[in-house]
């Protein structure tokens, strides 16, 4: 039988091919990273956007123009009250309908990847140390997250620093909290002869969670692609505005060049192998050091 000590490093060499593997796109049996972005319509903003009973503002901290406002087929921009036509007020109130249809849609998907990220995370953290601690402090992050959702898209406010691509920096740098708790559970497993248990655990991840997580990705991916019909009416009825502002289309709504590559929400797709590749990357060394007495012994 392998010692304890092979056993665990010959897993984290594992976990870490398997990262490599997975973020080359070279195993596409494992398909549970779900691809949503909030630009994957093709279209994107650079305005901040808050959605309530008094309009829709949208503001942004640098361009031209800065702000702008309308509610009941009123427009502002900047500031001022613009003069627009009939036909004008007709595609901004229905701007206005689609943008209230669209916000609690996208809260609810962000919902759904939050609890995708987190079980996610939570699966990993669970083969590797087998600490129901540590479940309960991914249940409690999981919460802040679906509470700083409601707290913002809840109430109809989107936010480009929170969202724009900083959520997957987020949950990552979550994931780095745990990386001294699995060095310390791995090591102390090792130490004790419990390496075994890291593969049971392994084994029962693969044939469970990864089936599991595929099923919810895709059932993301097409709530999210549904989304794409309300984007594409909010640019279809921004080209159709007559309105000019210092001679110019408003351009609240951009087409995205980058497409459906640049991910606001790919925490959902990566979690898994980033946490797995950085504890490899990390402790694998640190754990030969400190667990090779207790190999030598055997």
């Amino acid at each position: 039988m392998l010692r304890p000590l092979q056993r665990a490093l010959l897993l984290i060499a594992a976990l870490s091919a398997q990262a490599s593997a997975q973020d080359a796109e070279s195993r596409p049996s494992q398909t549970h990273r779900a691809q949503v972005s909030s630009r994957q319509c093709g279209l994107g903003t650079s305005f901040n956007v808050l959605a309530d009973s008094g309009g829709i503002w949208l503001y942004r901290d640098n361009g031209i123009p800065r702000e702008v406002f309308f509610h009941a087929g009123e427009l502002s921009i900047d500031h001022q009250v613009q003069p627009i036509g009939a036909a004008d007020r007709e595609r901004l109130r229905k701007m206005e309908e689609e943008t209230r249809l669209l916000m609690p849609q996208v809260s609810g998907l962000a919902h759904e990847v939050i609890d995708l990220s987190y079980d996610a995370l939570g699966g990993v953290v669970q083969v590797l140390t087998g600490s129901w601690l540590n479940a309960r402090k991914i249940e409690r992050l999981r919460r802040r997250a679906s509470d700083y959702v409601d707290g913002t898209l809840g109430k109809g406010r989107w936010e480009q620093q929170a969202f724009d691509g900083n959520f997957e920096r987020y949950v990552e740098q979550e994931a780095d909290s745990f990386k001294g708790s699995i060095a310390r559970h791995m090591m102390w497993q090792i130490a004790t002869g419990r390496a075994d248990g890291i593969d049971a655990r392994a084994q029962a991840m693969d044939s469970q969670l990864d089936a599991r997580l595929d099923t919810r990705a895709r059932t993301i991916e097409t709530s999210a692609a549904a989304l794409c019909g309300h984007v594409q009416t909010l640019r279809r009825l921004q080209d159709a505005l007559d309105v000019r502002y210092q001679g110019q289309a408003l351009q609240l709504l951009d087409v995205d060049p980058e497409g459906n590559r640049a991910s606001n929400l790919a925490a959902a797709r990566k979690q898994k192998t980033l946490t797995e590749r950085d504890t490899a990357d990390d402790n694998a060394l640190q754990l030969s050091h400190a667990a090779q007495p207790a190999a030598d012994n055997r």
